[in-house]
């Protein structure tokens, strides 16, 4: 063996005996290598090139209850008693519906009485259109073309809205029904062309029970509902 032989075959020793002390020897026990983007999702660091497998959430042992979660018997406390109709026409809306609240309801049909009440006594038509169903308007719009060929002007103030309750519920297909009660005291009076009073009060406060039903299309992109029913006693 020449003298380069020699020089290389030591060297090859050399860098051999120099990487295993660097790398040590595997023995069976060692423990797996650290899994950088596995730890990133758990954690919920944001890393673009992370993506979530399909299934990893369902697949998940499931979590303690939180004192988020309602107890089914307390869903819909202050609103409706358990296993009554009205309860369970709510379960059938909310199975459909996830996004459902009925207080969030009951605050926005209260608001939508007001306006649609207001607007038919200063013959809006524009207002009616948004907030009621197609025949409801017509009966609607009726009632002012008749003021208006009579020449007669209403006016209607609301001096308080005392109650906004939800007394039945309902899912039929696709449409999700609703009906309140509404208790009132308001202060209306119809005049003639001359100003002469021809029905109502301008001095008298009346109490008024109103019971309408509002429905949406519940497969439907738009969350508004519209007014499909009227009923009041005095």
């Amino acid at each position: 063996m020449d003298i380069y032989t020699i020089i290389f075959l030591a060297l090859a020793v050399f860098i051999f005996l120099r990487l295993r002390n660097v790398l040590g020897q595997r023995t069976g026990s060692e423990r797996p290598p650290y899994d950088r983007a596995a730890r990133d999702v758990v954690h919920g660091a944001q890393d673009n090139n992370v993506v979530p497998m399909p299934g990893t959430v369902i697949d998940q042992a499931p979590l303690a209850p939180t004192a988020d979660v309602v107890p089914p018997t307390d869903r819909w406390k202050g609103i409706a008693e358990p296993g009554t109709p009205l309860a369970l026409g709510l379960d059938a809306i909310a199975a459909q519906d996830s996004s459902f609240d009925p207080r969030h309801f009951i605050s926005g049909a209260r608001s939508a009485y007001e306006m649609i009440v207001l607007a038919f006594a200063n013959g809006d038509r524009r207002a009616l259109k948004d907030l009621l169903s197609s025949e409801v308007y017509e009966s609607f719009d009726a009632v002012i073309k008749d003021r208006e060929k009579h020449e007669q002007k209403t006016e209607t103030r609301f001096v308080s809205i005392d109650k906004a309750e939800l007394v039945n519920a309902e899912a039929r297909d696709r449409a999700a029904q609703l009906t309140v009660r509404f208790v009132s005291q308001m202060i209306s009076v119809t005049r003639d062309k001359t100003g002469s009073i021809v029905d109502g009060n301008p001095e008298k406060v009346t109490d008024i029970t109103d019971v309408w039903t509002f429905a949406r299309d519940i497969a439907s992109r738009d969350p508004n509902w519209k007014l499909v029913g009227t009923g009041s006693t005095h």
